[in-house]
């Protein structure tokens, strides 16, 4: 199987599982993100740790992975990263900002490219071009019409590009990398919550079982499209996956007005319509370079 077409597929089934996050964090609304977050990380070890065992069949080796100094630099890097992309996600989840959260995954494939052209050498079709200039159009549209900088989105989608980027710098395979950014947050995840917890009651703790429960399982919700999108970062080009990312704020955006009945007026329409135009230029060039093999064999 071509590699590259195989980190495109796996670019595509992490963004569609991303883009129906929100009828989880639907399930905890006003969530406290402090906790949501460390929970979500201390969560993620056994998970990550599993993943490693399962795809390696072999233990993690703790002692050179330490030894490398480069990886773990980039490791810790890219999961804070995450966590501050993250925590703007899920705050605009369960604040009933979806709207918010679809801008922001369509503003991070243009980060990505962005990266991808300056530091990674990708190279911009004609189609790619035209998809960012039309995007770019549609998100100052909005910031022109409301007057506003949408800070939660820009958050979001940029820390995601850099996670993105930072990850392709750790040589490590995809769960190694995983587990690695994981386990080095966790002992200043649980610090956090001793400390909140002796000086406090922990809001996660005093909401019920269920409550909890929902906390914790942020974690492997938040990973299964991770396990996808670390293998597709490593298979497919930056740009190709950057672009592809539309497919995640396109569901919530989706969702955000026929399942949870945001406020979506004349404005956003023209915003969305040209993000969604230039996708459609991306789209139209994909099937054409598949075509063209078949008419000159």
């Amino acid at each position: 199987m071509n590699s590259i077409w195989f980190g495109n597929a796996m670019a595509a089934i992490s963004f569609f599982i991303w883009g129906l996050l929100p009828l989880y964090y639907r399930l905890l609304p006003d969530a406290a993100m402090d906790e949501l977050l460390a929970l979500r990380i201390i969560g993620s070890v056994p998970v990550a740790l599993l993943l490693v065992v399962g795809f390696t069949r072999t233990w993690p080796n703790l002692s050179r992975l330490i030894k490398d100094r480069r990886a773990l630099f980039y490791a810790f890097v890219a999961g804070n990263l995450m966590c501050i992309s993250w925590t703007a996600f899920t705050w605009a989840l369960t604040n009933d900002r979806v709207m918010d959260a679809s801008l922001g995954f369509f503003i991070s494939p243009l980060a990505m490219v962005a990266l991808g052209v300056f530091f990674l050498g990708d190279k911009l079709t004609l189609g790619k071009k035209l998809a960012i200039g039309f995007a770019v159009s549609g998100l100052l549209y909005q910031v022109v019409h409301y007057g506003q900088i949408p800070y939660v989105a820009l958050t979001m989608g940029i820390f995601f590009a850099l996670y993105g980027w930072c990850k392709k710098k750790v040589a490590y395979d995809w769960c190694t990398t995983l587990y690695l950014e994981v386990l080095m947050l966790t002992p200043f995840a649980l610090l956090y919550l001793v400390i909140k917890g002796t000086s406090g009651e922990l809001v996660s703790m005093s909401a019920g079982a269920e409550t909890f429960w929902l906390y914790v399982g942020s974690a492997p919700v938040t990973l299964l499209p991770l396990i996808f999108y670390s293998v597709a970062i490593r298979l497919a080009n930056m740009s190709s996956v950057g672009l592809m990312q539309y497919i995640e704020p396109s569901l919530q955006f989706l969702l955000a007005v026929f399942l949870f009945g945001e406020h979506f007026d004349a404005v956003k329409a023209v915003s969305f319509a040209l993000i969604w135009t230039g996708l459609l230029f991306i789209i139209l060039e994909s099937l054409f370079k598949r075509q063209r093999p078949l008419a000159h064999p």
